[in-house]
């Protein structure tokens, strides 16, 4: 069988093919390579004789088109500008109450540019917020992965600024469960990199995330799952879609907003994700809860580098035992906690995790 790897840009066309028995993979890649054309390039590539660009140009023409290529003096590269502005942006033309700049794939596309269930498909690209971005406190998605066809109206996965006190970066599932929170404070200013990986199966997915910044590899967010659903049953396919899509329930929550993203990939296979792909090696430990303090409940996300038990208890300052939040075998990967505090009275408390011979406390502060 056959590695196929192309990279198009409105010059070339590159296709490099390696000897790799058993599994098809082909990839795409879209960089920006100079001011102008820019829906075009972005149009040849993920969607060739459609169109890709969701934008709000035609409720706000006197700026031009929402989406650029500059200059990036960090990067030393052309890069793609997404713009969004509080009055008079809208949703296509079609929806007031929220606002959209985005890129996608979609049912015209190329099929290696669509998930169908059985495939593993590997997306990754960089993006930078800027500085104070304010995100909205109902949902801005900087990225999406969006089913087509059948129960499609929710995205399955995620990447969502949310204000807040401090504000955070999501990693949300089907469009209800937080499975990664972060201060979004990391971000800002910071060109990052993204690398996702998704097994499609409705009932047996596989799904991985890692962010880490440009600068000094360091990593901002992490999370994966050897069970989870990544498709609903009823679903074609699963896209990609890039970004800015926010809500304007609170405009004054907001400010116009530039995100700068290059280097977009999606490369598809033919085989169920290698669980190594999954593992996040080298990290080990609790991060800080959210909220904190909190009144009622909170969520520490704790990460494990191999295959191992996990104990995750909250106890008292005196190291009393108050709840037990984890207690079993987990795969390498980032995991949430909640405790519920219940009848718990106000006052310091410690979440404690266990895997084998590693140990790490996080002090939670619970106010009634």
């Amino acid at each position: 069988m056959e590695n196929l790897c192309v990279t198009i840009r409105r010059s070339a066309v590159l296709g490099i093919l390696l000897a790799c028995p058993l599994i098809v993979h082909a990839q795409i890649v879209l960089e920006a390579d100079g001011p102008g054309a820019t829906y075009e390039l972005i149009n040849s590539v993920l969607a060739p004789g459609g169109t890709a660009v969701e934008h709000p140009d035609a409720s706000h023409p006197a700026f031009g088109r929402h989406i650029a290529e500059v200059w990036d003096s960090v990067l030393n590269q052309y890069v793609f500008e997404f713009s969004i502005h509080v009055t008079p942006d809208d949703d296509r033309g079609i929806n007031t109450d929220r606002q959209r700049v985005e890129i996608k794939t979609y049912d015209s596309s190329p099929d290696n540019l669509k998930g169908v269930v059985g495939e593993t498909i590997t997306y990754r690209w960089k993006f930078k917020i800027t500085a104070g971005f304010k995100p909205s406190s109902s949902f801005t998605h900087i990225h999406q992965i969006k089913p087509v066809g059948g129960d499609d109206g929710n995205p399955l996965f995620t990447l969502t600024p949310r204000k807040g006190s401090p504000n955070k970066m999501e990693l949300i599932h089907n469009n209800t469960t937080k499975v990664a929170i972060v201060n979004l404070s990391l971000f800002e200013g910071e060109w990052v990199e993204c690398t996702e990986i998704v097994y499609v199966h409705p009932a047996d997915g596989r799904y991985a995330i890692t962010v880490r910044k440009i600068r000094d590899g360091g990593t901002l967010l992490s999370y994966n799952s050897t069970s989870i659903m990544t498709v609903r049953a009823d679903n074609d396919f699963i896209r990609p879609k890039w970004g800015i899509y926010r809500s304007l329930n609170t405009p004054s929550d907001l400010r116009d907003e530039t995100v700068r993203f290059a280097g977009f990939s999606i490369q598809e296979g033919t085989a169920e994700v290698d669980h190594s792909a999954l593992s996040v090696p080298g990290t080990m430990g609790l991060d800080h809860n959210f909220p904190n303090p909190f009144n009622s409940q909170t969520t520490l996300t704790y990460r494990i580098d191999r295959t191992q038990l996990v104990t995750v208890s909250i106890c008292d300052v005196l190291g009393r035992d108050i709840a037990t939040l984890v207690n079993e075998v987990k795969l390498p990967g980032t995991y949430p906690a909640t405790w519920y505090a219940g009848g718990a009275c106000s006052g310091a408390y410690l979440c404690r995790m266990r895997a084998g011979g590693f140990a790490d406390v996080r002090k939670l502060t619970l106010i009634r």
